[in-house]
């Protein structure tokens, strides 16, 4: 079989179409994968239209190109320098490609690399056009390449369908390690609502939190989430009255962490009330990028030592990591609710989970 199908953005937004392009082959330290499932994400159909205008400095691929995060699949076939994958192997390829010379990736820390680009989405730097041209097909094409050092190995336990989350659970996972929480310490999730905060919920209590905070609009999200562990988990509704109130009457000496999940359009205030609820010594982490600035008067930072951390995506270890935990029965990813269609039918996904998405909803991609 020398071609594939594959779904292609032909212009700036545009509709995706289904083309027959060539099969790709494997470099000498790539392999190739043969795609079951790929996620789709809220944001792809902001990607495809708006980003060269709200953000030139995120470069995208040339067009027509292959868009698709977070594929997971069967190894197909190894390159000529790959020894620890072969044939058959189920793995998640991790999306975050560096440029794998830079100090940043020698230390294993790839997202810090200034030509980090995701596969099948955008880039970070001028140096990602040359990641593109290097990897240029993603999940939503039958089969894709990828460095071999970008796989994650998953166990029998874990579905193809649950591995398109690892994006989202990967952010939250990487985010939770910033914040060194340890079992028994408490966090607030400030959008927990969202697909980037379920996954941080259920990552949390995984860790071993005693209280998880979750602050929402969504009461009827708020209460299924409450529902994952009635014990550990208080519910902070957002709107009712100041964040910061709310959450001390639940942890009065403040959280000892603080994940902000809030997206680009959520007001910066909503953060900035979140953190007056962390307690002396905490760390916020902020992974959903939400409308800046976020004002920080330094004086209460110093004397009550807070910490302000920003985080992307995680490494590939990270996501062994997780796999393991999956494996062990420690993340149980089951609460999360399958929504799949066929290649065909991407379109029709991506209009529908603009106005039917949920946090707990993984709407993917399924490849016959």
């Amino acid at each position: 079989m020398s071609t594939m199908k594959a779904a292609r953005l032909h212009q700036i937004g545009g509709r995706f179409q289904l083309d027959e392009v060539p099969r790709p082959q494997p470099g000498a330290h790539d392999v190739l994968v043969r795609v079951a499932a790929s996620g789709i994400i809220p944001n792809l159909k902001n990607v495809t239209t708006h980003f060269p205008e709200w953000y030139p400095f995120l470069p995208l691929p040339a067009l027509p190109a292959i868009f698709g995060l977070d594929s997971a699949g069967t190894v197909e076939a190894v390159g000529s320098a790959v020894t620890a994958f072969k044939p058959g192997d189920r793995v998640y390829v991790n999306p975050g490609v560096g440029c794998g010379e830079c100090r940043h990736c020698k230390q294993g820390e790839t997202p810090r690399c200034e030509a980090y680009t995701f596969l099948g989405y955008f880039g970070f730097g001028s140096g990602s056009q040359a990641i593109f041209q290097r990897y240029p097909h993603a999940g939503y094409g039958q089969f894709m390449v990828a460095p071999a050092n970008n796989l994650v190995r998953l166990p029998q336990s874990l579905s193809f369908a649950q591995a398109t989350r690892f994006g989202y659970l990967g952010t939250a996972y990487s985010a939770i390690r910033k914040a060194a929480l340890r079992p028994s310490q408490s966090i607030l999730i400030l959008g927990a609502s969202g697909t980037l905060g379920v996954g941080a919920t259920l990552l949390a209590l995984a860790f071993g939190a005693a209280k998880v905070v979750v602050a929402a609009r969504d009461m009827a999200a708020l209460a299924r989430l409450k529902a994952l562990a009635p014990e550990r988990v208080e519910c902070v509704r957002i709107g009712a009255r100041a964040i910061h109130e709310q959450v001390l009457e639940i942890v009065p000496g403040g959280v000892d962490a603080m994940l902000d999940t809030l997206g680009a359009k959520a007001p910066a205030e909503l953060s900035v009330d979140a953190m007056r609820a962390v307690g002396r010594g905490g760390r916020i982490v902020q992974i959903g990028g939400v409308a800046g600035p976020i004002p920080i008067d330094p004086h209460p930072f110093m004397c009550a030592q807070l910490q302000y951390i920003g985080s992307l995506w995680f490494t590939t270890a990270e996501g062994d990591e997780m796999a393991g935990m999956v494996a062990s029965g420690i993340l149980d990813l089951s609460p999360l609710e399958e929504r799949a269609y066929p290649l065909e039918q991407l379109n029709q996904a991506l209009d529908d989970i603009q106005s039917q998405a949920s946090g707990f909803c993984n709407f993917h991609i399924l490849h016959a």
